[in-house]
């Protein structure tokens, strides 16, 4: 659907914004699914930022963002491929099926208020959007196990969540700040509080080699063990927590030229 022609009171209905819906959103889960490995090598961390688009013809694409100011249309997730080998595999494609989700809404609802939906309208678009599985219940299994749960027979209810919306157990690399490099000997004793004082104000940036930013997020690599400022290894705290093992740039080089 060609959102730059035309005016915002082109003739168009909620069903043709809701087949271009489903046209972006079925090649989006051919590339996270039937296609992964493809997409997997496509999403290289030493290019530039890209992006995975889906198009209304049921195919996908992974390249970089639009170059035009503002785009024709709202923008995918910026980068999805720098965090590809900071990341479980299952967990890294969860994550860019959540930001896919959230783009394909953002379409459908910018198409909606481009051409003038009234509420009616609006409220039919989301009613069939609703209707569909989420691209993160695909990927992740949620929309088979929650078609196994509604037994066809069964008139009761369930108030129980999904275990996919679970809170996920904090990684020992996520901190909001940088704590003293010290990995055993955790006992308390007064003895040791200025030691990891000095020790955490002494701890650089293994990126930036500064120290600065105490209260900002930083992350530690699982492989060397150094610390990072969130800012400068591009990771935020949203995304690590959905990292099991993080690599900093070095380490994930290492093991790419190994």
């Amino acid at each position: 659907m060609d959102g730059g022609s035309g005016g915002p009171y082109t003739s168009r209905t909620a069903e043709e914004v809701f087949r271009d819906f489903r046209g972006r959103r079925a090649g989006m889960i051919k590339a996270l699914t039937n296609d992964v490995e493809k997409f997997y090598q496509l999403c290289d961390p030493e290019k530039e930022n890209l992006c995975l688009y889906g198009y209304p013809n049921e195919t996908w694409e992974v390249t970089l963002p639009a170059e035009e100011v503002p785009p024709e249309i709202p923008e995918p997730a910026l980068g999805i491929n720098f965090a590809r080998d900071g990341m479980n595999e299952k967990d890294w494609l969860a994550l860019v099926a959540v930001h896919s989700d959230s783009w394909l809404l953002a379409v459908a609802f910018y198409f909606a208020a481009r051409f003038g939906f009234d509420k009616e309208a609006r409220r039919r678009l989301f009613n069939m959007i609703n209707n569909l599985p989420t691209i993160f219940e695909v990927v992740t299994g949620a929309a088979k196990k929650q078609t196994k749960e509604k037994a066809p027979n069964s008139t009761s209810k369930s108030n129980k969540p999904s275990s996919k919306m679970q809170s996920r157990p904090e990684s020992h690399s996520k901190a909001p700040k940088p704590p003293a490099p010290l990995k055993d000997d955790d006992e308390s004793g007064e003895d040791y509080g200025d030691e990891e004082e000095e020790e955490r104000d002494n701890t650089l940036c293994g990126s930036c080699g500064t120290n600065d930013g105490k209260d900002e997020f930083w992350i530690c690599c699982d492989s060397c063990e150094r610390w990072y400022h969130g800012k400068c290894v591009k990771i935020t705290p949203a995304r690590a927590e959905h990292i099991k093992h993080y690599k900093c740039p070095d380490c994930s080089n290492k093991r790419a030229r190994a």
